[in-house]
């Protein structure tokens, strides 16, 4: 038996996962005030990037400093949305920091 609901996936990237978090909760919202149902958010695994960089390269150029980069993602799926619904999304306003992904 096929299931032919339409679903709309929102893919959000950032690096603070405080912000992100506010975000899908703002989607959340939206998406429940509009009359549509929501799964998620589904938190998936957070990307840790290591970097060395030299502190200087002459005189103390065996002196590294570590910096990390954790990429925190979500994704939220919005099953049987209205167009008021996609309306809301389109015209929703996102903190700086936060990248978004529809399908």
């Amino acid at each position: 038996m096929a299931n032919n609901t339409a679903k709309i996936r929102v893919k959000l990237k950032g690096y603070d996962s405080v912000v992100v978090d506010k975000s899908a909760r703002s989607i959340i919202e939206t998406a429940i005030s509009t009359g549509a149902k929501v799964a998620g958010p589904i938190p998936l695994p957070t990307r840790k990037r290591k970097i060395a960089v030299n502190r200087s390269p002459f005189i103390y150029k065996s002196s590294i400093e570590h910096f990390d980069i954790n990429t925190h993602k979500r994704i939220i799926d919005i099953i049987d949305p209205t167009p008021k619904t996609i309306d809301a999304l389109q015209h929703l306003q996102m903190p700086a920091g936060v990248d978004i992904g529809i399908q």
